[in-house]
């Protein structure tokens, strides 16, 4: 692709844009995500925006790895290990539970095969609460919601794409056996732990070497894409990988000492700035292609997916909560209701969605129908989610 000045003018007016809807929001007091697809949904309008083409390299490869890399390397290392039996269930059977009810939801109401169904709900049903995150930032929430929060989102990416790629794989004529599909499970699962293993040492030596913290951002930067395309190109989980890499890299450079102490304020600072960009751009982006989903087409289809995906929300982290009201890590159930309704959906839904084989049953369908979906969660859940939380006295006036 050639790259031309125009290309490099409309970028410089799309991050203009960013930063006027996010000051405006933090003004209106609204999440910036919902002004950013709004925004979108406006640009879409102009002719030079319209013909902008949200591919799955741009989403999948470019802007959601150094999403993935940000919030590991952010999460606290010693409350995440207290926290972990909790958020890996939720992020593990609590992901399967909501991909079944989806899965079940979507063929026997619409119809679909269910290789496609199950597919739509194994690449739904991961969350992606920035908005939530957002507000957590800015308010007084207790770090536990927030760690709950954030660190299920985080695993159950890696959960959800594990998942999604098995399935690919059976809808393309892979082997349906059990034993297989175990194998596949646990090659995918290893491969992408070497792969984080292996690029996150050799950037951790090369870290140790120099003092000069322009040299430590751009290895860190390696590392989270170096991580994501290794596990690529040996068909491990690209996802799972940067996941691994940035925990890894977060527990020595942003918990540890590793850093020079102007290369931690400098890398800090960078990631922070890269997950803002990204994820404005995703958001952006939703807003220019839901303008152009065949909605009158797909209505019905994504209010029963929208209310089978909240009804396998709720079946999944209130047994859960269940299981756990026994022990140290009992959860209120005002935090089980701020998971239910805080569970939006995001950047990963759509790569998944995008990067479908045009030989997978019903692919427009999934594709338009997840756009709708992720729309949905981010304008209503985004909106409502803060007068939840007063209702619920988890959110203190700043």
């Amino acid at each position: 692709m050639t790259i031309s000045i125009a290309h490099f003018q409309m970028l410089q007016v799309l991050l203009l844009i960013l930063s006027m809807v996010a000051m405006i929001t933090s003004k209106l007091r609204l999440p910036y995500s919902v002004g950013l697809v709004f925004m979108g949904g406006i640009l879409a309008t102009f002719p030079i925006v319209a013909n902008i083409t949200v591919t799955p390299d741009l989403i999948y490869k470019v802007l959601l790895p150094p999403l993935i890399f940000e919030a590991a390397l952010f999460l606290p290392q010693k409350a995440l290990a207290k926290e972990f039996p909790l958020i890996i269930t939720m992020a593990t059977v609590g992901v399967v539970i909501a991909a079944a009810v989806v899965t079940m939801g979507l063929h026997w109401l619409l119809a679909w095969p269910w290789i496609s169904a199950a597919i739509f709900g194994a690449l739904i049903s991961a969350t992606d609460p920035i908005s939530v995150i957002a507000i957590f930032k800015e308010s007084h929430v207790s770090d536990r919601l927030k760690l709950l929060v954030e660190g299920e989102s985080l695993f159950n990416d890696g959960t959800a794409a594990v998942i999604f790629t098995l399935l690919v794989g059976i809808a393309g004529g892979g082997n349906l056996s059990i034993g297989v599909i175990a194998m596949t499970l646990v090659s995918t699962v290893l491969g992408s732990l070497v792969c984080a293993i292996v690029v996150t040492t050799l950037i951790l030596f090369m870290i140790g070497k120099t003092a000069d913290h322009l040299v430590e951002i751009t290895l860190t930067t390696v590392a989270a894409y170096g991580s994501f395309l290794l596990a690529e190109y040996f068909h491990a989980s690209g996802v799972l990988a940067t996941l691994v890499a940035g925990l890894i890299m977060g527990n020595r450079i942003i918990w540890g000492n590793t850093l020079t102490e102007r290369g931690h304020i400098a890398v800090t600072s960078f990631w922070e700035y890269l997950a803002f960009i990204a994820n404005s751009f995703v958001f952006l982006l939703i807003g220019v292609r839901e303008v152009q989903q065949p909605f009158q087409q797909f209505w019905h289809a994504s209010l029963i997916a929208i209310i089978v995906l909240m009804l396998g929300r709720v079946i999944s982290i209130y047994p859960i909560g269940l299981a756990f009201s026994a022990g140290p890590l009992r959860m209120t159930r005002s935090y089980q209701n701020i998971l239910c309704w805080g569970g939006l959906r995001g950047a990963l839904a759509l790569a998944l969605a995008l990067g479908l084989p045009d030989s997978i049953p019903y692919r427009d369908e999934i594709t338009s129908v997840a756009f709708i979906v992720v729309a949905f969660s981010i304008i209503v859940q985004g909106i409502t989610i803060k007068p939840l939380l007063h209702y619920l006295g988890e959110l203190k006036k700043s």
